[in-house]
């Protein structure tokens, strides 16, 4: 059973739009088509508690140290399509704290493992026992 989607109002995201660096031409240096996207994580009342905690827990340069995530968009030429780009890019974001982790379960290597591992040690001392026996002379 998959959970509800999480939906996150308008109200929540800032855009700024900046000059972008890239392709353009002489277009680049007149018109601000790169979008910086901001969505603050850590104050979001939309987002669950879980997804929030695993969102903050990544290690993501994109996040900064109040628990901001700002999106820089200029992938493309035109303002609309960068401004899709962020909000794809925040969706994904967004959709990878949803899973919760998959817990751990600690194996031991079985008998015939360890005996393969105990014979390759083995079969590698004797070569190189071997290489200090011989007499090149």
């Amino acid at each position: 059973m998959n959970a509800p989607a999480i939906v996150i109002p308008e109200q929540e995201l800032s855009e700024r739009f900046v000059r972008s660096a890239g392709p353009g031409g002489q277009n680049v240096n007149k018109v601000a088509t790169a979008v910086e996207l901001r969505f603050d994580v850590a104050n979001s009342p939309s987002l669950p508690e879980a997804v929030r905690a695993r969102l903050l827990a990544k290690r993501d340069r994109r996040v900064t140290a109040e628990g901001v995530l700002v999106i820089n968009a200029q992938r493309f030429r035109t303002q609309d399509r960068n401004r899709q780009d962020a909000r794809e890019r925040l969706a994904a974001f967004v959709e990878s704290g949803r899973a919760a982790p998959k817990p751990r379960i600690a194996t031991q290597p079985s008998r015939a493992a360890k005996a393969r591992r105990l014979d390759a040690k083995r079969e590698r001392g004797t070569i190189k026992r071997q290489r200090t026996q011989r007499d090149w002379d």
